[in-house]
Parts: structure tokens; C-alpha cells; sequence
């Protein structure tokens, strides 16, 4: 089992910046593949950002892509989402997610473990 607990999510102006974390616990951060996912009001959950073991691959939805930024920190079995010039597309929740056993994958369903998610809302 992996426990998934985010944070840093809020309220934040059109153009702002915020930095989500992801502290994992229960089995070996450095084996999981790691993904961030959002979901929005009436929308289906979609792929935002995933990151390999070890950091050495990542993979960015086209709609972040240049914005956002993953990274994992190992020694503190921690996830990062850094947000820039964030607009009001990107008001969701945010779910970190924990594949453990599959290839690397940007599709929610190779995810085994999921967080409670965090809300990010953008306003103008």
C-alpha cells in the first residue's frame, strides 16, 4: 500500500505561480512511477504531468507543457508540481498518483494508488 497526502494547492491569480507537494509513505518512493492528474467541475479526470522512477523521464500534457514542471525528490519521498502562468483552464483538483508494478504510463488507469487531491483555483 502507498499513502499519497497533497498539499499547496489554493487560490491564485491568472498569471501566478503555485507548487504542489506529494508526501509518500508505505513503500520505496524511488520505485514508483509518479503522475499528477486534475480533474475540473464536470469534466473527466485528465493527465497533466508523470515522472519515472528516478526522474529521468517526464511526460507533460500538451496544455501545461512549458508551464508546469515535475520533479520528485527521493530522499524525501516527495512529488513537486511547480505551476507558472497559471489561467483559469487550469482550476481543478489536483491528484497525485502512485503506479508501483506497470511500464511508465501517462493514463490514469496504470495508476494503483491515488491522493485525496488538493484544489487550485485560478481567478482573473
Amino acid at each position: 500500500q502507498v499513502q499519497l497526502v497533497e498539499s499547496g494547492g489554493g487560490l491564485v491569480q491568472a498569471g501566478g505561480s503555485l507548487r504542489l507537494s506529494c508526501a509518500a509513505s508505505g513503500r520505496t518512493f524511488g520505485n514508483l512511477h509518479m503522475g499528477w492528474f486534475r480533474q475540473a467541475p464536470e469534466k473527466g479526470r485528465e493527465f497533466v504531468a508523470a515522472i519515472s522512477w528516478f526522474g529521468i523521464s517526464t511526460h507533460y500534457a500538451d496544455s501545461v507543457k512549458g508551464r508546469f514542471t515535475i520533479s520528485r525528490d527521493n530522499a524525501k519521498n516527495t512529488l513537486y508540481l511547480q505551476m507558472n502562468s497559471l489561467n483559469l483552464e487550469d482550476t481543478a483538483v489536483y491528484y497525485c498518483a502512485a503506479d508501483g508494478d506497470g511500464p511508465f504510463s501517462t493514463t490514469a488507469l496504470a495508476y494503483d494508488y491515488w491522493g485525496q487531491g488538493t484544489q487550485v483555483t485560478v481567478s482573473l
